[in-house]
C-alpha cells in the first residue's frame, strides 16, 4: 500500500512543481525568449486557464475508463508536455507545452484520490489521501525552490528537463505499484450536474475564483518584485520560495483547524487578512529584511484561504463529489489565471511591481464580499424556512457515495482529510 501511495505522491510532485516553478523563472524566461516579463507571467495564466478546461474534460473522458489506466494515460501527457516545454525554441511551443501539461492536473489529484482511497481500510482513508497530497506539499516547499536554482544556474529548459524526469519515474511508479482499478459507475457523472442547479454553488465557486486569485495577482510577479524592488539577487529568490513555502505549509494547516471549528467566519477572517497582508506588503516590498517577513506571512494567510474554500464548495455541492471536486479545481486555476493577468497587465501599462499586490488585495476584498454574500443567504434561508441548514461536513454525502475527493485545485487537502479521519 506504502509504496502505491508513493508513486501517486511522485506524480503529485511533478505536477505541483511544473505548475508553480515558472514562477521563479520569468525573468530568465523572458530573457531568454525576448519578451516582457508580463509576457512570460502568461505562462501562469495559460497553464491555469488549461487546469479549468482540463479538469471536468479530461474526468469526462476518463469516466468510463479504469482509474489505474486512466492515471497513466493522464501521467504520459503530463510527461509530454513537459518534454515540449524542455525543447521549446520560442514563447509560443513553450506555452503550448504548458497547457498540455496543465490538461493532466485536476484529473490527476481527482482519480488519484478517489484511487488512494480504495488502497486502504475505510479508517484509513484520509491518511491515505494525505499521504499521496505530501507531493504537492513538498513541491512548494522544495520542487519549486530546486527547480528555481537549477533554471537559474543551467538555463530555464534544464528544469524542465528534470520535471520531465520526475513524470517518467512516477510513470513507472504508477504501472508497477499501483493495483489494477475498476471504472466507475455508469451515469455517475450525469447525476452529479444537478447539483450545479443551486446558487449558492456558483457563489462559492466565485469566492473560490476571487480569494486565490488575489493569492496569485502577486505571487505571479514575485520574483521582480523581490530583485528589482526589495534588491535581493537573482540567486536569493530560490530561499524566498523555501521561505513562502514554510509560510504555506503552516497556513494550510491552521486554515483547516480554522474551518473545522468555524467555517464561514474563519473564511471571512482570513479573506480580510489576505487583503490586509497584501497591503501591508506594497509598502514592506521597499526593503530586504521586512519584504521576507511579509512573505512568510502572505504565504501563511495566503494558503490559509485553500481549506475553507475547498470546505465551502464541497457543503454546497454534498452529494455530487467527484465532479464538485474537479470544478473547484478548475475555480482555484481560473483564479490563478484571472490574478496572473490583471498583474500583468498593470505591469505592462507601467503601473510598477507593487501594482500585481494591490490589485490582489482588491481581488481577495471582493471574494470577502461574495463570502458574506453567501453566508447571508444561508441565514436568510433558514430564517424563513426555506432553506434547510447546509451540513456543516465538507464531505456531507450520501453513505452510499464513495469518497472520491479530498483536494481543491490540488491545494490544501487537510480541512476534508482532518475531518474524515474522526
Amino acid at each position: 500500500m506504502r509504496a502505491s501511495l508513493l508513486a501517486l505522491a511522485i506524480g503529485a510532485f511533478g505536477i505541483g512543481t511544473t505548475e508553480f516553478v515558472i514562477v521563479g523563472l520569468l525573468p530568465e524566461v523572458a530573457d531568454d525568449l525576448s519578451v516582457s516579463i508580463p509576457s512570460a507571467g502568461m505562462l501562469v495564466t495559460g497553464y491555469a486557464l488549461g487546469v479549468v478546461v482540463g479538469a471536468p474534460l479530461m474526468t469526462a473522458a476518463g469516466a468510463r475508463l479504469p482509474r489505474k489506466t486512466m492515471l497513466v494515460v493522464l501521467m504520459a501527457v503530463f510527461i509530454a508536455g513537459n518534454l515540449l516545454c524542455a525543447l521549446a525554441d520560442d514563447y509560443t511551443a513553450l506555452m503550448g507545452g504548458r497547457l498540455i501539461a496543465a490538461l493532466t492536473h485536476g484529473a490527476f489529484f481527482g482519480i488519484g484520490s478517489v484511487v488512494a482511497a480504495d488502497l486502504v481500510a475505510p479508517d484509513r482513508r484520509a491518511s491515505a489521501i494525505a499521504l499521496m497530497f505530501t507531493g504537492l506539499t513538498l513541491a512548494n516547499v522544495l520542487g519549486v525552490p530546486l527547480g528555481t536554482f537549477l533554471g537559474q544556474e543551467f538555463g530555464w529548459r534544464s528544469t524542465f528537463w528534470a520535471v520531465t524526469g520526475i513524470g517518467v519515474v512516477g510513470l513507472l511508479g504508477l504501472i508497477a505499484l499501483v493495483p489494477a482499478q475498476p471504472a466507475p459507475e455508469r451515469g455517475a457523472l450525469r447525476g452529479e450536474l444537478a447539483v450545479f442547479r443551486k446558487p449558492q454553488v456558483w457563489l462559492a465557486l466565485t469566492t473560490t475564483v476571487l480569494g486565490f486569485g488575489g493569492v496569485f495577482a502577486s505571487f505571479t510577479y514575485l520574483a521582480p518584485m523581490m530583485t528589482e524592488r526589495a534588491g535581493f539577487s537573482d540567486g536569493a529568490v530560490a530561499w524566498l520560495l523555501v521561505l513562502f513555502g514554510v509560510g504555506l505549509c503552516v497556513g494550510n494547516v491552521l486554515g483547516g483547524r480554522a474551518a473545522d471549528r468555524a467555517l464561514m467566519p474563519s473564511l471571512y477572517l482570513i479573506l480580510g487578512g489576505l487583503s490586509l497582508v497584501l497591503v501591508i506588503f506594497t509598502f514592506t516590498s521597499r526593503a530586504a529584511v521586512p519584504a521576507a517577513i511579509t512573505l512568510a506571512a502572505f504565504g501563511a494567510i495566503g494558503f490559509a484561504t485553500v481549506p475553507p474554500l475547498q470546505a465551502r464548495v464541497m457543503q454546497q455541492a454534498a452529494g455530487a463529489p467527484a465532479l464538485a471536486s474537479a470544478a473547484n479545481i478548475a475555480a482555484f486555476n481560473l483564479g490563478n489565471a484571472l490574478g496572473a493577468w490583471l498583474g500583468g497587465l498593470a505591469v505592462a501599462h507601467g503601473l510598477g511591481w507593487t501594482s500585481p499586490t494591490w490589485i490582489g488585495a482588491g481581488l481577495a476584498a471582493a471574494g470577502l464580499g461574495t463570502a458574506v454574500l453567501s453566508g447571508r443567504l444561508d441565514r436568510a434561508g433558514r430564517a424563513s424556512g426555506t432553506g434547510r441548514r447546509p451540513d456543516p461536513r465538507p464531505d456531507a454525502a450520501p453513505s452510499s457515495t464513495p469518497l472520491t475527493t479530498a483536494p481543491g485545485a490540488g491545494y490544501g487537502t487537510h480541512s476534508i482529510v482532518e475531518q474524515k479521519s474522526r
